[in-house]
C-alpha cells in the first residue's frame, strides 16, 4: 500500500508541475490569503480524487467530459471579468491600491469550483483513473490527493513570495487576464482536440488581449474628463501669495 501511495504521489504531483491547475494556484495566490487557496485546493483534490478513484475502480465508466469542461471554462472566464471590472473600479481611486477581497468564504467557494471543475476530466484525473484500475483505490486516493496539494503549495509559495513585490493593481489585471486566458484554453482543449495543445494555447491569448485592450481604452476614457478638467482649474486659478502684507 505504502508503494502506490508513493507511486500515486510521484505521478500526480509530476503531472500537475506546469499544468494550468498550478498556475491557477499561483494566480489565486496573488489574489487571496495562502490559507483559503489551500484549503480550497485540499478540499477539491479530496473530491475529484475520489470521483476518479471511484469511476476507474468500481465503474469503470468515463464522465461527460464535455459539459465539464464547459461549466470550467464559464467559471474561469466569470471570475476573469470579475476581476477585471474590480480592478478597473478601483482605478479611479487615486492613491489606493485595489485590496483582495475580504471575504474568506467567497473567496474559498471560488476556489473550490474553479479547481473542482477544472481537474475533473483533466488528464490528472484520468491518470488516477488509470492507477486505481489495478492498485488499491484507497492508496491511490490518498497518494493522488497529496501529490496534487502539494504540486498546489508550490505554485502558493511561488505566489506569495512574488505578490510581495508587485503592487495590488497590476496584481488585478494580470489575474484577470490569466483567468481569461484558462478558460479559453479550456474550451479550445474540449472542443477543438484537432487543434493540438500548442496552437490552441497560442489561440487562448485572443481572449485576454481583447479584454486587456478593453480595459486599456475603459481606463483612458475614466482618466481623460478629470485630467483635462484639473489642467483646465490649474491654468485658470492664479497662484496663492506666499505673504500677505
Amino acid at each position: 500500500m505504502i508503494a502506490t501511495v508513493l507511486l500515486s504521489f510521484g505521478v500526480l504531483f509530476l503531472a500537475e508541475l506546469g499544468d494550468k491547475s498550478q498556475l491557477m494556484a499561483l494566480t489565486f495566490a496573488l489574489r487571496y490569503h495562502w490559507w483559503v487557496v489551500l484549503s480550497g485546493i485540499t478540499v477539491a483534490s479530496v473530491l475529484v480524487n475520489l470521483i476518479a478513484v471511484g469511476v476507474g475502480h468500481f465503474l469503470g465508466a468515463a464522465l461527460p467530459t464535455g459539459v465539464i469542461s464547459l461549466f470550467a471554462a464559464a467559471t474561469l472566464i466569470g471570475v476573469g471579468l470579475w476581476t477585471l471590472r474590480e480592478s478597473l473600479s478601483n482605478s479611479t481611486d487615486e492613491g489606493d491600491e485595489a485590496a483582495p477581497p475580504t471575504m474568506s468564504r467567497s473567496a474559498f467557494l471560488v476556489v473550490l469550483s474553479a479547481f473542482l471543475l477544472a481537474e475533473l476530466g483533466d488528464r490528472t484525473m484520468f491518470a488516477t483513473m488509470a492507477l486505481a484500475t489495478n492498485n488499491n483505490w484507497v492508496a491511490v486516493w490518498i497518494g493522488s490527493v497529496a501529490g496534487m496539494v502539494a504540486a498546489g503549495g508550490l505554485a502558493i509559495v511561488i505566489g506569495v513570495t512574488v505578490g510581495k513585490h508587485i503592487p495590488e493593481r497590476i496584481i488585478a489585471v494580470c489575474s484577470g487576464l490569466l483567468f481569461l486566458y484558462f478558460g479559453a484554453l479550456t474550451l479550445l482543449e474540449a472542443f477543438a482536440h484537432g487543434l493540438g495543445t500548442p496552437l490552441a494555447a497560442l489561440l487562448s491569448l485572443a481572449l485576454p488581449a481583447l479584454a486587456g485592450a478593453v480595459l486599456l481604452l475603459l481606463r483612458r476614457r475614466a482618466a481623460s474628463p478629470a485630467s483635462v478638467l484639473d489642467h483646465y482649474v490649474a491654468e485658470q486659478i492664479p497662484a496663492a501669495p506666499h505673504e500677505v502684507q
